[in-house]
């Protein structure tokens, strides 16, 4: 596929020995990808390194005041780093080499900010150089994110700045060897230590001279893609939870494309923007000791794996480093269960021996014949004639088989055509349709349920040029099972949901492995107190056990009430232990809400989910804390802060602090994003708040 375009010679004569022959190839549609992104696309599965100052100071967005003495790791080992990624399959990494606060973790001439005065081996680290020297002792692809906004720099918003962000990106680009990927973020402006002014700088789309800044990367590295939405070559999907949309086109028109055009692309969009999706391996970016518990379990990877590489995305899984300066165990035992399962699902390609049958070959051409779907070949594909968009294949087992997964891929090469297509089992003397989907692009896979037949019919429905076929393969993929679901109503009842149907749920609240069979759960029992429960599923006729699940519970929220505002709903959802249930509230921030905790107990900290549907809005990014024995007389904030990055990743914040003994409690919404209810009316949703009570 990269020889047909990087070699014009060889392309000129394939399409005269075909004309010769009477076997015209087919003409490129609509925008096509350049070399580079195709070199890119073929890299496919990468790891994202999230490392720096927020590493030390427990943060995810530091706010540039940081001192360089607190990055000290103690035994920082890149090459760990590349071979947990090249074990678990990932062809290349990408490294965090600059954040939002400003600190470089490598030795950067323009700036005191950096390692070279941090006391990590002296101020003669250099993690950049570190790591990609690792990259290539080891084959893999290295990339860097370099964060535009930088909260420490005192020029930030100015002309200056511009100018010390490009100095940077050429150190960058020609002290490192060969990039595969610049990652530009698009966190922008906002509030800061800048220099000492503490203040909010806000810039425009235009401030970064853009045009000019990825001038700079086309030079000196241009094999290179870039990551952003300003004159890029890769977009972003559009969220940090490892989803691509159903529909998701690799085109885009990036000057008119709104947030829906860019999680599913533009079917008519003037330029290849191909999707990556970016989501971290546990809740948050950079390493926190507390969410050590919290990696993200192997069926919800398989998930993301799943939405992402199945529909048409590339995957850049975060591993969070530790302070060591290590991937953490607990990453890397989940990244290779994901890797095994991977292996596992297509171990063996049902489609590789079928016969394919079909009636449009593009002229009954021999080049582009229906075999070439299932040689294992990408570079060859199957072509029906220009006039036609709708054609089908039948891939024939020849017996009554048994598959779950269903991959297909277009011949990208020369544009993404496909609209939409089905899928239909022909067993018991009839058809049966299985699936009905939309585009297709580089790689979809389907999941399905376990279905056994004797020939699989593929249908392109509509297309928008002559459908190009490179590669159908099929699978019976092995099962696995979810995680039960451990809750605790606000009255002190704990309950545990299998997550797969038919199977047997095993607990224990004392600490120990509850896949030994003892107590199994029968029905939901009552405990007031702070608890640890863990369980497993069980699949008894298989012996297959899901991974553990695992909920800590402080005190019983049973006495607890939400004292003011009154919300638009039931005021219970937002203590109610149910992530599922949201409280909402009329007004704009700042706001206060007021929680009685029925009696004087200490408290040690709090956790915050937004609503899970307020989207881009109905979030709070910064708080304070207050506690009072009266509910009167507050005094001083107990503790205030920032919820970084919750619009694009609105999972459970956790906020620790040396205990206080209190009865009411007030947290303030000193700002954040508001949604609209019908009449322009602003308004903001909780799903919970949960104090950690003793």
């Amino acid at each position: 596929m990269i020889t047909l375009l990087r070699n014009i010679s060889v392309c000129a004569l394939l399409i005269i020995t075909a004309a010769c022959h009477h076997e015209f190839s087919p003409t490129p549609f609509g925008p096509v990808p350049s070399e580079r992104q195709l070199l890119w696309n073929e890299i496919k599965f990468y790891g994202f390194f999230h490392f720096g100052m927020n590493t030390f100071t427990n943060k995810d967005w530091g706010l540039g005041d940081e001192s360089p003495e607190a990055f000290n790791p103690t035994a920082l080992d890149c090459r760990q780093w590349v071979r947990v990624c090249k074990d678990a399959g990932m062809k290349g990494v990408i490294l965090v080499v600059k954040h939002h606060d400003g600190f470089c973790i490598w030795p950067s001439a323009y700036t005191e900010h950096s390692v070279k005065n941090s006391p990590w081996k002296n101020g003669k680290g250099d993690v950049v150089k570190e790591l990609s020297e690792a990259c290539k002792e080891y084959g893999l692809k290295f990339g860097f994110y370099l964060s535009p906004w930088d909260r420490n720099h005192k020029d930030y918003g100015k002309p200056e700045y511009v100018e010390y962000f490009k100095n940077q990106l050429r150190e960058l680009l020609t002290n490192y060897g060969e990039i595969f990927e610049v990652w530009f973020d698009g966190a922008n402006g906002g509030n800061g230590y800048y220099g000492g002014a503490y203040e909010t700088r806000s810039i425009d789309s235009t401030y970064y001279d853009w045009p000019n800044t990825l001038e700079i990367v086309r030079k000196l590295q241009p094999d290179a893609v870039v990551f952003s939405l300003d004159g890029g070559d890769v977009r972003w999907i559009g969220n940090e939870t490892g989803w691509a949309d159903q529909t998701n086109w690799s085109l885009l028109s990036p000057g008119s494309a709104n947030f829906k055009d860019i999680t599913r692309g533009q079917e008519n969009g003037t330029k290849w923007m191909a999707s990556e999706v970016d989501v971290s391996i546990r809740p948050n970016w950079f390493y926190h000791g507390f969410e050590d518990n919290r990696v993200k379990s192997l069926s919800r990877l398989l998930n993301i794996y799943y939405n992402s590489i199945g529909k048409n995305s590339a995957l850049n899984l975060n591993l969070t480093v530790d302070k060591r300066g290590l991937i953490n165990e607990k990453d890397i035992e989940q990244l290779m269960k994901l890797s095994n399962a991977i292996k596992a699902d297509f171990s063996f390609n049902l489609c590789k021996n079928s016969k394919i049958i079909t009636t449009n070959v593009r002229g009954n051409s021999k080049r582009f014949r229906a075999s070439n779907v299932n040689d294992g070949d990408e570079n060859t594909y199957w072509a029906a004639d220009d006039s036609i968009t709708s054609a089908s294949m039948i891939i024939d087992f020849n017996k009554p088989t048994k598959f779950n997964r269903f991959l297909v891929q277009e011949y990208i090469a020369l544009g993404q055509r496909v609209q939409a297509f089905s899928l239909e089992a022909f067993n018991e003397s009839r058809w049966r349709e299985i699936a009905s989907e939309t585009t297709i692009g580089d790689k979809r896979i389907l999941r399905l349920p376990d279905i056994t037949a004797s020939k699989i019919k593929f249908s392109i429905k509509k297309s928008k040029a002559c459908p190009l076929i490179s590669n159908i393969e099929i699978y019976d993929a092995p099962k696995i099972l979810e995680a039960p679901v451990i809750s605790r109503s606000k009255e002190g009842i704990v309950n545990i949901v299998p997550a797969d149907p038919g199977t047997k749920i095993y607990y224990t609240t004392d600490g120990s492995d509850p896949s030994e069979k003892k107590p199994e759960f029968t029905k939901m029992f009552y405990f007031d107190g702070p608890i640890t429960v863990k369980a497993v599923a069980i699949d008894l006729p298989s012996g297959l056990i899901s991974p553990v699940a695992e909920n800590v519970f402080a005190c019983s929220k049973a006495k607890w009430k939400l004292i003011s505002p009154a919300p638009i709903n039931d005021a219970n959802n937002i203590i109610d232990g149910d992530i599922s249930t949201s409280c909402f509230f009329k007004g704009t921030f700042p706001i206060d809400l007021v929680f009685d905790f029925g009696e004087v107990r200490p408290v040690g900290g709090f956790r915050y989910l937004p609503d899970p549907g307020g989207g881009s809005g109905g979030i709070v990014t910064n708080y304070e804390l207050y506690v009072s024995d009266d509910g009167k007389n507050w005094g001083r904030s107990i503790s205030s802060g920032e919820f970084s990055n919750i619009q694009n990743n609105p999972v459970m914040q956790e906020i620790s602090f040396t205990p206080v003994s209190s009865r009411f409690i007030k947290f303030k919404a000193v700002s954040g994003i508001n949604c609209l209810l019908a009449g322009n009316i602003n308004y903001f949703g909780f799903s919970e708040m949960d104090f950690m009570v003793k």
